[in-house]
């Protein structure tokens, strides 16, 4: 039997709707706030995607249609299904690794520090760094540098890249790069142009004329008098030999002897000319050298700017790990240490399953994250690639206002990319209602 009267019950239910009233009242701002900047813009680009592009015709699904047989946006949901697929399973996992390294190293606040510096920078600052890092020009981009140097560590350089001999010279340059002289006599002029000015060695002397004699012999020179004049293909006062060369003496497919320039450019070979052996200069003597990897264009595009988003967004995987990992039991594991479980053995068998509510919070938002990047792809991807290393936010914003210009296909987009979040979203607020509750 309740005692409670009702006017005390009448009375208590006033006060009850006037604290929902208060409350509402408080609330309202932030309510008339949420939906100017959520619920309309939503609202509208739903409506919008209705339209054609001029926004006065209605043309129903059509824009939809158009997104699902466009090319370009094809290729932007293929490389949106790469980025989820790879950039948030390599973001946890290098967080996870990088928390587990803050418990083992001695420096550990100056290392959280360090591997977390890049989220304090601006996505623009970090996308014109990284440009920066993927030039090809090795005396520019810090990776083909890095390439070149280990190249160049393994392979000989080319000589002298980008010579080749004079016309009309009686030389003949293969299409494989190899140049050939004919050794009907016993001694030949080699003449090239073409040498680059940084490429003739501080060394090279004055070019001199072959030693004669038994065998074969001859000189490669540099067929430029500096100031002008000389003879095409003699040796006139002021030709610089080339050092360096590889020069072969070869008959037929068979390469006889191998010898190299001296620093006035002259050689020797022993063995005795005879109509079948030729002077060769094989190609590496002449390549290009080697420019690293062109990471910026079509095949690596992608994963470059992928590479960038987890330099980024690691430090962020690993303060959110960090934190799950000082709250784990330490009973578990030092009894695994007891036992004698190695630490591999403890972080697959007992950390991960303990941190799994963790991993999957930030597994979840980078999934979140990446599905509408978009600043790092516009500002990595040159020009020529950028359709190649697209995605949904980009494509969309290209089509409404970089070029483009029609809304329409935009909003569609826009509405996809909106449908592709909002479960992922979902799971996400569910993971956390259940980690509270």
């Amino acid at each position: 039997m309740s005692l409670r009267s009702p006017r005390s019950g009448r009375a208590s239910g006033g006060a009850l709707r006037r604290h929902r009233g208060l409350a509402l009242l408080f609330v309202l701002p932030a309510l008339l706030l949420l939906g100017a900047l959520v619920v309309y813009p939503i609202g509208y680009s739903v409506a919008r995607s209705l339209f054609d592009a001029s926004g006065h015709r209605f043309v129903g699904l059509d824009n939809y249609g158009t997104a699902f047989t466009d090319h370009a946006t094809l290729t932007a949901v293929r490389n949106n299904a790469i980025w989820v697929a790879v950039a948030p399973a390599l973001v946890t996992a290098i967080g996870l690794v990088f928390a587990v390294l803050t418990e083992k190293v001695r420096w550990a606040t100056a290392f959280k520090l360090l591997v977390f510096m890049p989220m304090a920078i601006s996505f623009l600052a970090a996308g014109i760094i990284f440009r920066t890092v993927y030039d090809a020009d090795p005396h520019r981009g810090v990776l083909n540098a890095a390439a070149v140097a280990v190249h160049d560590t393994f392979n000989d350089r080319p000589t002298y890249p980008g010579a080749h001999p004079r016309p009309s010279t009686g030389l003949d340059q293969a299409q494989d790069g190899d140049v050939t002289a004919p050794t009907s006599t016993r001694v030949v002029l080699l003449p090239l142009v073409g040498v680059q000015p940084g490429a003739l060695p501080a060394t090279a002397r004055t070019a001199q004329e072959p030693a004669g004699g038994d065998g074969v012999s001859g000189t490669v020179f540099l067929d430029f008098v500096p100031g002008g004049g000389g003879h095409p293909g003699r040796l006139d006062a002021g030709k610089k030999g080339l050092p360096g060369v590889t020069v072969q003496l070869r008959d037929g497919g068979r390469t006889v002897a191998t010898t190299t320039t001296a620093d006035d450019g002259t050689f020797r070979f022993g063995a005795a000319p005879s109509a079948t052996t030729s002077v060769v200069m094989p190609a590496a003597n002449f390549a290009a050298p080697y420019r690293g990897i062109d990471w910026l264009g079509p095949a690596f595009i992608t994963p470059a700017v992928i590479g960038a988003y987890i330099w980024i967004w690691a430090g962020f995987a690993m303060v959110i790990i960090a934190g799950g990992l000082a709250n784990l039991p330490r009973e578990t594991i030092e009894a695994a240490r007891i036992d004698g479980a190695g630490e591999w053995q403890i972080l697959r068998r007992i950390t991960v399953p303990q941190l799994a509510p963790v991993l999957g919070v930030v597994f979840i938002t980078m999934v979140i994250n990446v599905m509408k990047v978009f600043d790092l792809v516009y500002i990595i991807a040159p020009g020529p690639v950028q359709q190649d290393a697209s995605v949904l936010a980009l494509r969309l914003y290209l089509v409404s206002f970089g070029g483009g210009n029609d809304q329409g296909l935009g909003s569609a987009l826009s509405v996809l990319l909106l449908l592709l979040v909002v479960p992922v979203m979902l799971l996400n607020v569910r993971r956390f209602r259940g980690s509270r509750a």
